[in-house]
């Protein structure tokens, strides 16, 4: 069993000590946060946890196996490596880090120190994200040639960071598990229309090898709560609504085919209209499932899903569209090491 840290009770924080207070793999829960209310709030759902504002406690702690960091995107880096040079194993939440340099230096600091390392990709444990992936992986829908996603609402705004990194994380690490790659040029857009220097909306729009195109469409500034993402194959259609409580996926089977002309002037298309589908989908709590595999990749001393490395290619991905943002939508074009790491 595992004795773990979360540093950061703020709005995500909870969630973790609830997991890891009812997991049977877990042994002991340390909560550290620099406000004493909401040590308090947490103590009073959780009276068996043992509590404390100072992270060095945590980090100097030899009974704590490991940490994890849910905690502003800035402290994510220093939190993390201060983790892994004590000879813990550590789970950053999204965005891992908020520079390409920082995330390959804790990978780098976890391989030296033989210890875990994890980002908090929730979607990419979620029974209709892994169920599309089988479907993508089986060849159902075809040759994807893009992929679209909308993901906004009205609020919750950030003080201290743009909405390109506060949402869009979500539907990258979707995009990159499903498609297996990451885009090959990036472009974006935005503005920053409540807040002067902190984008509110922004576009971003992808080019991968394969020749499929992304697109993903992140906005706090919305009439209404919208998560749903497109997936357009060569001979089926898909499409995954976050906000449905019943049918979350359906697979269109519509398309349409280009014949080429016999003669001259000839145009011709062929599109076909059948039936729409519902695939059967598992029901359990995607941040169990993840929480879940951080602790078995500690006890079994293996990989966990969503390592180092799949946050780093979020990263490089954020960081390329916050670059093509700041310069009037100016296509990135990421090099082959970060298109293929």
């Amino acid at each position: 069993m595992v004795k773990v840290a979360v540093i950061g009770v703020g709005y995500w924080g909870p969630n973790l000590v609830r997991n890891l207070v009812e997991s049977p793999l877990c042994s002991e829960v340390v909560v550290c946060d620099s406000e004493a209310q909401r040590l308090r709030h947490i103590l009073r759902r959780y009276p068996g946890v043992r509590v404390t504002t100072d992270a060095q406690e945590v980090f100097g702690a030899p009974d704590i196996d490991a940490v994890m960091v849910s905690t502003p995107p800035k402290t994510h880096y220093d939190l993390a490596a201060a983790t892994l040079r004590c000879g813990k194993h550590v789970f950053v939440e999204k965005p891992f880090t908020l520079s390409s340099d920082h995330a390959v230096r804790l990978i780098d600091l976890a391989r030296e120190q033989g210890r875990t390392l994890m980002v908090g990709h929730t979607f990419e444990y979620s029974p209709p994200v892994r169920r599309i992936k089988e479907i993508v992986q089986s060849g159902e829908l075809g040759k994807i040639c893009y992929i679209s996603s909308t993901r906004v609402n009205l609020g919750l705004h950030q003080k201290d960071s743009s909405v390109l990194w506060d949402l869009a994380p979500h539907d990258l690490s979707m995009l990159l598990y499903w498609l297996e790659e990451t885009p090959r040029e990036v472009m974006a857009t935005g503005k920053d229309f409540v807040q002067p220097g902190i984008p509110d909306v922004a576009f971003v729009f992808m080019r991968f090898a394969s020749g499929a195109i992304g697109h993903i469409q992140v906005s706090w500034l919305a009439p209404s709560k919208l998560r749903q993402t497109t997936v357009v194959g060569g001979n089926k259609m898909l499409v995954y609504d976050d906000t449905q409580h019943m049918e979350q996926v359906k697979i269109y089977d519509k398309g349409v085919k280009y014949r080429d002309p016999d003669t001259f002037g000839e145009y011709h298309l062929s599109y076909r209209m059948g039936d729409i589908v519902s695939p059967q989908i598992e029901t359990y709590e995607p941040l169990q499932a993840e929480v879940t595999d951080f602790l078995e990749s500690i006890i079994e001393g293996r990989d966990p899903a969503t390592g180092g490395e799949q946050g780093l290619r979020v990263v490089r991905v954020l960081e390329a569209a916050e670059r093509s943002l700041s310069n009037s939508g100016h296509v990135e074009v990421l090099s082959r090491e970060a298109a293929y790491v």
